[in-house]
């Protein structure tokens, strides 16, 4: 039997629990927090009043923030990209008997991630501290520019991508709550600190799949693992631009930003490896074939050696100013 037919094997196994994992790890629309309960009601008296003080508060914020903070909504608004790559994969099937169980998922997964665009670009848009014409033109780029994340239609590496993947944007939106928060900001860090619990709550799924996957199919599981660490988890926005731009001319200077206030480093993206190496208990596993014992051992020297070149990077002191946040508005 070909390694796609056995992959297909193995969803349709573990689509059969995917019930149990909608309820486990996902949060019914009408107990799950809505962008509004954040936000200044429309809807109320006071709502001017609460707009001035929100971008009152926001005045304190510093560049980099808000290079991270906007890098980090154009991300999250990117999501239609992210549903349709999802919907492709091998096993997750949205058209036959009204779509399998992997379809229901992802359609419920989408709905959840969905908010926090939707929260963050309101916040922005409040704010008045950032060119919300310019934002929208580079969301609008990054969804007609797509990704490429390597995973091809895997369900293998694709949840070895989206585990690690969720737990960086947990670490990312935690940190600006964080920074949010010593600003004196404590709705913006309020909003982050929930959007990033969802992000958690989503890592906690996806590694579930990997853990399930590593016990029906060790050996394959275990080379998707290294084919994914050995090329480089990429971010979702890496084809990041502004208008009148290249594809990916934007992504490096955001990261730069992320790095110098702390927000994602590349010491986190060593942590997060190590993170799911110890999840998944790969030293552990058994039954392995020749090539995955190799894969493993691969895998277990990889963090230090990246850990060492991740000490050698050099990121520039000086911010790059983009037209999504104008200094002068600051």
């Amino acid at each position: 039997m070909s390694i796609q037919n056995i992959r297909l094997e193995v969803m349709q196994f573990l689509e059969k629990n995917v019930d149990s994992f909608v309820e486990q790890y996902l949060i019914p629309v009408e107990k799950i927090w809505q962008p509004t309960d954040f936000l200044p009601n429309s809807q109320g008296e006071n709502f001017f009043e609460e707009v001035k003080e929100l971008r009152e508060i926001a005045k304190d914020l510093p560049y980099d923030f808000w290079v991270t903070l906007v890098g980090d909504t154009i991300t999250e608004e990117a999501l239609p990209t992210y549903e349709s790559w999802l919907m492709d994969v091998e096993g997750i099937d949205q058209i036959e008997n009204g779509g399998n169980g992997w379809s229901k998922w992802i359609r419920q997964w989408t709905g959840e991630e969905n908010r926090h665009g939707d929260l963050l670009n309101k916040y922005l848009y409040l704010s008045g501290r950032v060119n919300m014409r310019e934002i929208e033109m580079t969301t609008q780029h990054l969804i007609n520019d797509g990704f490429d994340i390597g995973t091809g239609r895997d369900p293998y590496k694709n949840f070895v991508y989206t585990s690690f993947q969720e737990l960086a944007t947990y670490v990312s939106h935690n940190r600006v709550a964080q920074i949010a928060k010593k600003f004196g900001d404590n709705k913006l860090s309020k909003m982050c600190k929930m959007i990033a619990g969802d992000e958690m709550r989503h890592h906690h799924a996806y590694s579930e799949f990997v853990t399930r996957i590593f016990a029906v199919d060790p050996s394959e599981m275990m080379l998707a693992f290294q084919y994914m660490m050995k090329q480089k988890i990429v971010m979702p926005a890496h084809f990041l631009r502004e208008s009148g731009q290249k594809i990916s001319s934007a992504f490096e200077q955001f990261s730069d930003s992320a790095q110098r206030i702390g927000v994602y480093t590349a010491s986190d993206y060593v942590d997060i490896m190590q993170k799911l190496m110890d999840k998944w208990e790969i030293d552990k596993i058994s039954n392995l074939t020749d090539e995955a014992e190799k894969a493993r051992d691969y895998l277990m020297k990889l963090p230090a050696r990246m850990a060492r070149i991740s000490e050698r990077l050099v990121i520039p002191q000086e911010s790059h100013i983009f037209k999504w946040v104008e200094p002068a508005r600051l």
